[in-house]
């Protein structure tokens, strides 16, 4: 079993920044994928960035609307994945939640409101 914790999340004006971070704890020792999903009302939950662990290589992706303007990161000796938010958006408002793939069981964080408003 996994449990993941996020924080970081919070009211920022159009153009500002945030860090969103994510524990995993429990049996951490290995995984498939790890990153953030987001998910606004009425509509279905949507990634964001995800790194992606083939062999002993890390790939991170991106959703085409976030590109350039997020970074996904991934601390392995403290079991935490981060994602830098720059230049954020109005559309960008949504409930961020992390997301752990391991073999075929998916684990989800309860997610972090971001809310992007002047």
């Amino acid at each position: 079993q996994v449990q993941l914790v996020e924080s970081g999340g919070g009211l920022v004006q159009p153009g500002g920044s945030l860090r969103l971070s994510c524990v995993a704890s429990g049996s951490v020792y290995s995984f498939n994928a790890m990153g953030w999903y987001r998910q606004v009302p009425g509509k279905e939950r949507e990634l964001v960035a995800r790194i992606t662990k083939v062999g002993t290589t890390n790939y991170a992706n991106y959703a085409d609307s976030v590109k350039g303007r997020f970074t996904i990161s991934m601390d392995s000796a403290k079991n935490t994945v981060y994602l830098q938010m720059n230049s954020l958006k109005p559309e960008d408002t949504a409930v961020y939640y992390c997301h752990r793939l391991a073999g075929s069981i998916n684990y989800w964080g309860q997610g972090t409101q971001v809310t992007v408003s002047s």
